[in-house]
């Protein structure tokens, strides 16, 4: 719901010199608003803005608006940093949280009020709020289409909105720079909603700043233990120990720091790579192929990921099966880079061993996670067969070996769309009850 200072515009214009912090993006995708079945916003110019701290906000040209699905407009807001607003409720009583998103006529009716507000008198410097608006993002389902112009139809998948970022925001996180004499710096963004770092984002960024160190020699093994957790919302610190380097491989050790704490540390081998004497590899099990897999959304846009058969789901209800999961996944577009496009193939590696090991037992699911559950990721081991085009099309098979004493171990692998096998991995994971001791769980950054 909307309250007079809670709505969540911007309190400065992003080229203002009173608030450089703030981000305000041109959204480079088509968006559109649902208020259940029925479309009431449709634009290829909405506006991303975002506050540090807040959930970033979707803007609509006023004009891409459909006014005429709305009432009258409602109570007017006033904040002494963002200006005065007009509130909008939207007719046929749709409770946006009673929709089943996959059967949008599946509605149920509660009051409509504060569904878009838009400001008439915006604070100074924020005057071209005034061509916009903005829905609540709780009531009025926002999505964006992740499409490009010039796509097959088929690369198009839909993400709700409030979205993390893009993929690109992700790839410039990865892209880890040098701070010194073997020490790397990584930019940081965060979702408000969990500002945690994933471990295999480390593990990544630790394969980016190997590759960086050790310029034409490739990452063929990484293992990285995590035993701190790291906030999103601040940079992370790597430093590089090399521990030898000879003609064809250099050893090294990473350990990641922030605030002055190491958060994980990991060793890294790299190779020159010579001419094969055999070769082989472990024949990848059958799977449905991308186009045949269903969409997931992840809140990235810029990245496609597919789940074959639908397997992942985070809901305890869901039906059991194997403790395997198939999931396929692509960037559209990635720089030129072996050090960074191995570093992307590394970060997805932590997100769905779990999922994989709660999918044989009934009653439990990954929305416990953080809630009743301790989950977290403890370590990933990964060898890189190849080099990495995570531009193209990869298929993660996740295994999950064993279950028990408050752990999962998963044996996973990674093959092209032509079945080449380019990674394995293996991932430790921790699941355990919370503590009773009477302390309340935040679920922002809880493990």
């Amino acid at each position: 719901m909307l309250a007079s200072c809670d709505v969540q515009p911007v309190t400065a214009d992003a080229t203002s010199a009173s608030d450089p912090a703030l981000t305000r993006q041109p959204c480079p995708y088509p968006a559109r608003a649902w208020w259940g079945d029925t479309l009431v916003a449709e634009s290829t110019a909405a506006v991303r803005v975002q506050e540090p701290g807040q959930v970033p906000v979707l803007y609509f040209p006023r004009s891409d608006i459909r006014f005429d699905s709305f009432g009258d407009e409602g109570r007017t807001v006033s904040c002494p940093v963002k200006g005065t607003a007009r509130l909008w409720s939207l007719e046929g009583k749709v409770d946006a949280d009673a929709v089943d998103w996959h059967d949008p006529a599946s509605t149920t009716t509660v009051d409509g009020r504060d569904a878009l507000w838009a400001f008439t008198q915006p604070a100074s410097g924020l005057e071209w709020l005034t061509d916009f608006a903005a829905f609540d993002h709780d009531r009025v389902r926002v999505e964006i289409v992740d499409e490009l112009p010039g796509e097959q139809p088929r690369d198009s998948t839909i993400k709700r909105f409030p979205t993390w970022g893009d993929a690109s925001d992700l790839i410039d996180i990865m892209n880890v720079r040098q701070a010194g004499d073997r020490r790397y710096v990584s930019v940081a963004l965060a979702d408000p909603r969990r500002p945690v770092v994933e471990g295999s984002q480390m593990l990544g960024q630790a394969v980016v700043a190997g590759g960086r160190h050790a310029p034409g020699r490739r990452v063929v093994s990484a293992h990285m233990v995590f035993y701190r957790a790291a906030d999103a919302r601040e940079p992370l610190e790597f430093e590089v120990d090399e521990l030898s380097s000879g003609r064809s491989f250099t050893t090294l050790a990473v350990h990641v720091s922030q605030r002055g704490k190491r958060r994980a540390s990991g060793t890294l081998l790299l190779d020159v790579t010579a001419p094969d004497v055999v070769r082989h590899s472990a024949a990848p099990p059958p799977s449905a192929g991308p186009y045949d897999s269903k969409p997931y959304d992840m809140s990235v846009t810029g990245r496609d990921i597919r789940m074959v058969d639908a397997a992942y789901t985070d809901d305890p209800a869901a039906p059991v099966g194997p403790p395997v999961i198939d999931t396929w996944v692509r960037f559209r577009t990635v720089p030129d880079d072996p050090c960074l496009q191995a570093g992307l193939l590394a970060q997805f590696t932590g997100h769905i061993s779990i999922a994989a090991a709660l999918r044989p037992h009934e009653g439990v699911g990954q929305n416990q996670a953080h809630r009743t559950l301790s989950m977290g990721i403890n370590a990933i081991g990964i060898s890189f067969h190849s080099n990495v085009r995570a531009d193209h099309w990869m298929r993660y098979h996740h295994l999950s070996t064993f279950a028990g004493d408050g752990m999962t171990h998963s044996e996973c692998r990674v093959y092209d769309e032509a079945d080449a096998l380019i990674s394995s991995f293996t991932v430790d994971a921790m699941m355990r009850g919370f503590r009773n001791d009477g302390r309340a769980v935040d679920d922002r950054t809880a493990l």
